[in-house]
């Protein structure tokens, strides 16, 4: 069974649904024949490589949001993160252009290592000190390598702005195609959708109707054959 997760690097929600996703993932009985393919979804594609802006900031000026409110809304999500075991900053982060990092985690899939980027990209957004925008493509370069990517083979990836893209753009366009108007958005099986960073029990539940749907029919242990009609013909009773 496949599982498809649209995520953005920069979206906090995604951060905390991905652990929960994953404490549903832990707990069911068929986790090991379940494909988990992350697929990219940018937030703000139109936002400048150079645009980088503060969090706080930015919820006051997109969203109308007063400082204190802003602040509240971010001490909520430190604590929703902190209740999955997740370190999250409440201040002092910062908003920026996810492209590359996306590119990245296209490259990561054919080397067998997107989950551990994708891990190793939220907790550098969301949990440590430093900048994932600000310090350039070497910082990216870090933290690829980080995660088990030849560092020169991510920093080729970041040089040329063609790697990669097309398939960037390809999921965002089928995201688009499946209805989903943010993330995190989950699909399993291409028959259910499930939108936000749900209850583990929501998913749970979402894994264990795919997988009823997903598995093969099972045959009732009859004994004898009965009979039945096939491409060859009935079977006709002989006296």
């Amino acid at each position: 069974m496949r599982v498809e997760i649209w995520s953005d690097i920069a979206c906090p929600w995604c951060y905390v649904g991905k652990a929960r996703f994953d404490k549903a993932l832990a707990g069911f009985a068929h986790r090991d024949q379940v494909e988990v393919v992350h697929r990219s979804f940018e937030l703000d594609p139109h936002r400048p490589k150079d645009d980088v802006e503060p969090v706080l900031a930015l919820l006051t000026r997109k969203y109308g949001m007063s400082q204190a409110q802003a602040e509240a809304g971010e001490d909520h999500l430190g604590a929703q993160a902190a209740a999955e075991g997740l370190e999250y900053r409440t201040r002092g982060r910062d908003h920026g252009n996810t492209f590359d990092m996306h590119r990245l985690l296209h490259f990561a899939k054919t080397r067998g290592l997107q989950a551990a980027l994708l891990d190793v990209l939220y907790r550098a957004n969301f949990a440590e000190e430093r900048s994932v925008f600000t310090e350039g493509p070497e910082r990216l370069v870090e933290l690829a390598a980080k995660a088990g990517l030849d560092a020169e083979d991510a920093r080729a990836v970041l040089a040329d702005p063609a790697a990669y893209a097309d398939e960037v753009r390809a999921d965002e366009e089928e995201a688009a195609r499946l209805g989903a108007t943010g993330v995190p958005f989950f699909v399993l099986d291409r028959k259910y959708g499930v939108s936000g960073a749900q209850p583990v029990e929501v998913f749970t539940q979402a894994l264990t109707q795919a997988w009823a749907e997903h598995t093969p029919l099972r045959l009732i242990d009859q004994g004898q054959q009965a009979q039945a009609c096939g491409p060859d013909g009935c079977a006709v009773p002989r006296g």
